[in-house]
């Protein structure tokens, strides 16, 4: 499982919130197998992580470029 950890892990925003998408839509839409809906779920997380660290890596740009100079990030 590491080698799907590693690909998640290489993916951009975009992709991974797409794939991620289309996990929820075959979850929703039922019709597979308890260990299909299982894979899924894990896929799922495993992009949920992903842009979970694209954004949180996106919120600390804006916030450091937003930093007045000499005062540190965040403390706006």
């Amino acid at each position: 499982m590491a080698k799907t950890d590693e690909a998640a892990t290489e993916v951009g925003y975009e992709q991974a919130r797409d794939e991620l998408i289309d996990v929820v839509r075959r979850l929703e839409a039922g019709g597979t197998t308890l260990e299909e809906s299982l894979a899924l779920w894990e896929r799922g997380e495993e992009l949920a992580k992903v842009c979970r660290r694209w954004l949180d890596g996106a919120r600390a740009r804006l916030n450091a470029a937003l930093a007045e100079p000499g005062e540190p990030a965040g403390q706006n």
